[in-house]
């Protein structure tokens, strides 16, 4: 116990004296938290359009004035060329193109129907998709609106109508703030463990201070103990600080208990930093260290249901996600910040990341014990 204190002195103090990693710790999770979450955003806005109208009847410019009333379009060019239209798509100055038929009004009128034309550029695949679809959205509601204006509403309804209400249940607003943020958190949070406890037994190798602890009576559990314990307590203060940046930048308040964010960020940490203490008793350079680190968080990233849905991958990339540490902590983060769950709703989620901690740790003490 006397060694395992020792050793716990040593590397508060190694850590305290470098500037660069208390920057590292606390600086570079508080300036991302406030930065990431206002460029993440799901929302299309300010999507180009350009009308190509050989109409010109009122109709037209309803539906003109409808589709620019909206803060998700703005109208680039209005014309009566689609050639003109289609070389601006092609210099990048428009997004898509709405062609209104020289009979658009009068086949409404008189046919009861009308065709659009729109096309879509598809190189920006997410704005492409999400454009077509507030523009399709729009046109659809003009077409109600229409329709209503025509139809003579009888004194008794003789046909039954239903109608539907719905409610948004845990984000009433849809604030994608409150659905990115508490992701983000997690991301920080797995990062900054990552990398600097991969980084911590391979700079003991290269300064040569590996060969003196060797020497010394301290057994390998306790210097595995010695390296992750104080990054541990570190990764409190990191979740500490994004906690507090979050309800004063963008008035998230967890629905759920801290308690229970804290609970679950202690097991998550003994697990990461036991992954980033592992990587680093295979590399021989703190650039090795870094390297795979970053790759490996990268696929746990990417893979961690942040920035895409875990339901909408393939197959593989689903059952890749049992495994990734990464996508518990940012499910736990949006049950108890937005539902307010507690520990027994998050119970498997607990026992899963413990069992990974168990692992990563075990492996990381019997893996220095063979290089050693």
């Amino acid at each position: 116990m006397r060694a395992l204190l020792i050793l716990l002195e040593k590397e508060f103090r190694q850590i305290f004296r470098n500037p660069a990693i208390l920057r590292m710790m606390f600086m570079m999770p508080a300036v991302q938290l406030l930065i990431m979450p206002l460029a993440a955003d799901y929302e299309i806005k300010n999507v180009k359009v350009c009308v190509v109208d050989y109409d010109h009847s009122s109709y037209s410019q309803k539906l003109i004035s409808k589709i620019t009333a909206t803060e998700y379009f703005t109208l680039v060019d209005y014309s009566d060329s689609y050639e003109d239209a289609l070389l601006r798509v092609e210099h990048d100055e428009a997004d898509l193109i709405l062609q209104i038929p020289n009979s658009f009004e009068k086949d409404l009128i008189r046919e009861n129907k009308s065709e659009l034309f729109l096309a879509i550029n598809a190189i920006n695949g997410v704005k492409a998709n999400l454009g077509g679809a507030y523009l399709r959205s729009v046109i659809n509601n003009f077409n109600q609106e229409v329709r209503l204006q025509w139809i003579q509403v009888p004194r008794q309804n003789a046909h039954p109508t239903i109608e539907i209400a719905f409610i948004n249940w845990f984000n009433p607003l849809m604030n994608y703030r409150y659905f990115m943020v508490p992701g983000i958190l997690v991301i920080l949070i797995t990062m900054v463990g990552a990398f600097l406890t991969a980084l911590n037994i391979v700079k003991e190798k290269e300064i040569g201070t590996i060969e003196q602890i060797n020497v010394t009576p301290i057994r390998k559990h306790q210097f595995i103990l010695g390296k992750l314990i104080p990054f541990w307590v570190l990764g409190f203060v990191v979740l500490t600080i994004g906690l507090l940046i979050s309800r004063i930048a963008y008035g998230i308040v967890p629905t759920g208990s801290l308690l229970t964010i804290y609970i679950f960020t202690g097991v998550y940490l003994i697990s990461i930093l036991g992954l980033g203490l592992l990587v680093s008793t295979f590399a021989n350079t703190q650039q090795q260290a870094m390297l795979l680190s970053f790759f490996m968080m990268m696929i746990f990233i990417l893979l961690g249901g942040l920035y895409t849905s875990i339901d909408s991958m393939p197959q593989w990339a689903q059952t890749f996600t049992k495994f990734n540490p990464v996508t518990y902590f940012i499910e736990v983060m949006r049950m108890v910040v937005l539902k307010g769950s507690n520990l027994f709703d998050i119970r498997f989620h607990l026992l899963k990341v413990l069992l990974f901690g168990l692992i990563f740790n075990g492996l990381a003490v019997w893996n220095y014990r063979k290089r050693s």
